[in-house]
């Protein structure tokens, strides 16, 4: 079976040193390990210890009770360190630098001019990444075949008032830009980085039935997934269902529908169905539909970048920290994804000292169980975005196919914003800042979800190591700020966003990083050792200490 074939565990190649030297070639150094479990998050070596009687949990918006189609639920990982024998030993020896006399010496003016400069596209509109892989191709180049085979950068990141990205000559390149809850913890502004997503769904999901781009059909198709993924109904421009030929809104005829109802329960003879050339697709065999789950050929593209600072506020800047981009090949059925849990869970209590074979390589990335492709780029020395190594893609395997959280092994698409946001959600950052969104609520018990993490966790990240966010909202007897915490529900921005002081100090530090291409020891901006929250090594099977189990939903 072929998500078998994709689960296998095995050892991967290990060898001392893996650093990529401005001048050296990017292939030379490819497939080489200097440690075999990159995909093992530096997060997960946190004493969540803090005292005697206290314990930090911020292990649970990753690792929690999974929702179908995904059954790795995961929550042991919040009490025991589960490692194979070889990640015993943390290899993030980053995290353990301090980092205060080089951030010292880059001045406040340089690091802004640093980030305001935009190492994606040219002057002149054109992606200055793609051209670089395409004049440079054979620096680049693992199959021999003198051109670069994996993803070719195409978004300009020029998103419409519906969020479409368009090209300098007006046309559609497919890619839709959505607005998100970002995920509690390290993906927090407040924490390095801001960040961006945006989605395309494969041709013939863009297409009508005679094989034309169609801007409504597409519409009508993500909003299609948007209801499959959050199993909810969705609003839509009023769409001709007769000449669709289906039933958006379920009403039993055609006519004119304003929204996609959502009713797929198919052992009860209810299902639903794209429109377009994707119709028939799916009636051949050839494309499918199934709750939590994206139809094959769904894209995604990330953009990871550094903290600008514009009137005073904390923003978006121009420059990319790294460039992320994910392919769903193939399509896997529930029990399909069923078998790759059992056989994971398998492995591990027959084989625990077992690391997980990593397969594809920096051309094209990174393949894990479940049917998607990961590829990254990210700075080389001097600034510009590089393919990533085979370990520096390795970081992928674990996030985007190991965790409870995941849907489809994607986070942000189920916390898009709703369609009482501003545009419905679809939009870029650059549009709408994070400013003056309420929080959001867990499913379970109502709670607000970003006071639910602080409660317990109070420093806001998983380091433990943002006391900016600690003292904002709980005073130095520990209690709660009740004002700041009122603040938050009604604008996630009081805690997202860092002051000027932490985004400049945070943009230095990564910076030092990038100056040495050293993140294969660890890519979080970190400006003093982490020594007291960190372990350098742990027992197999240690206790955490966390002692009550907690949920992400």
């Amino acid at each position: 079976m072929q998500s078998r074939i994709f689960c296998t565990l095995a050892s991967v190649l290990v060898v001392s040193q893996c650093l990529i030297p401005a001048q050296a070639s990017e292939a030379q150094f490819i497939n080489k390990l200097s440690h075999s479990t990159p995909y093992i998050p530096p997060q997960c070596y946190t004493d969540p210890i803090v005292s005697k009687t206290q314990t930090a949990n911020p292990c649970y918006a990753c690792h929690t009770n999974s929702k179908r189609p995904n059954l790795l639920n995961d929550t042991d990982v919040q009490q025991e360190y589960s490692f194979p024998e070889k990640a015993l030993l943390n290899p993030w020896l980053n995290l353990f630098k301090d980092r205060r006399a080089q951030i010292a010496n880059i001045t406040d003016e340089d690091i802004l001019s640093y980030v305001r400069q935009n190492n994606y596209l040219n002057s002149d509109g054109s992606i200055r990444l793609s051209q670089r892989l395409k004049e440079q191709a054979t620096r680049f180049d693992q199959d021999g075949n003198g051109r670069w085979d994996g993803y070719m950068p195409d978004s300009y990141f020029n998103f419409d008032q519906q969020g479409f990205d368009r090209s300098p000559d007006g046309g559609y390149t497919g890619w839709r830009s959505y607005a998100y809850y970002p995920m509690p913890g390290s993906f927090m502004p407040t924490n390095g980085s801001t960040d961006d997503v945006s989605i395309r769904l494969a041709d013939l999901l863009q297409q009508n039935e005679q094989g034309q781009f169609d801007l409504s059909v597409y519409k009508i198709n993500l909003a299609i997934v948007e209801a499959m993924i959050l199993e909810q109904d969705v609003v839509i421009e009023a769409a001709d269902e007769t000449k669709l030929k289906v039933d958006l809104d379920k009403d039993g005829k055609l006519g004119t529908a304003r929204l996609v109802k959502y009713d797929w329960a198919p052992l009860e003879q209810r299902h639903m169905s794209y429109v377009g050339k994707a119709r028939l697709a799916q009636q051949a065999g050839k494309l499918h539909i199934a709750a939590k789950l994206f139809p094959e050929g769904t894209e995604f593209l990330h953009s990871v970048r550094y903290l600008d600072i514009n009137d005073q506020q904390v923003s978006m800047a121009p420059r990319m920290k790294e460039l992320r981009y994910a392919r769903k090949d193939q399509w896997l059925n529930y029990y399909q994804l069923e078998v790759i849990v059992a056989d994971e869970i398998k492995e591990r209590h027959d084989f625990p000292s077992r690391t997980k074979l990593l397969r594809g390589n920096a051309e094209q990335g990174v393949q894990v169980a479940q049917g998607w492709t990961y590829q990254g780029f990210i700075e080389d020395q001097r600034g510009e975005l590089r393919p990533q190594t085979f370990e520096e893609h390795g970081t992928c395997a674990g996030c985007h196919s190991g965790m409870g959280v995941l849907m489809d092994t994607n986070i942000s698409f189920f916390r898009k914003l709703g369609q009482d946001s501003f545009q419905q959600g679809w939009y870029h950052w650059e549009q709408k800042s994070l400013v003056g969104i309420p929080e959001p609520k867990r499913d379970s018990d109502g709670e607000y979800e970003y006071s639910y993490y602080l409660k317990n966790n109070p420093t806001g990240d998983e380091f433990r190591a943002n006391q900016e966010v600690k003292d904002k909202f709980f005073d130095a007897q520990g209690q709660p700020r009740q004002a700041m915490f009122a603040r938050l529900n009604k604008d996630i921005s009081t805690l997202l966003l860092p002051s000027l002081e932490r985004a400049l100090a945070l943009n230095k530090a990564y910076k030092v990083i990038v100056e040495e291409q050293s993140y294969i020891q660890g890519r979080d901006a970190v400006i003093a050792p982490l020594d007291n929250v960190l372990h350098k090594e742990v027992e197999a099977n240690q206790p955490t200490g966390i002692e009550k189990i907690l949920s992400a939903f």
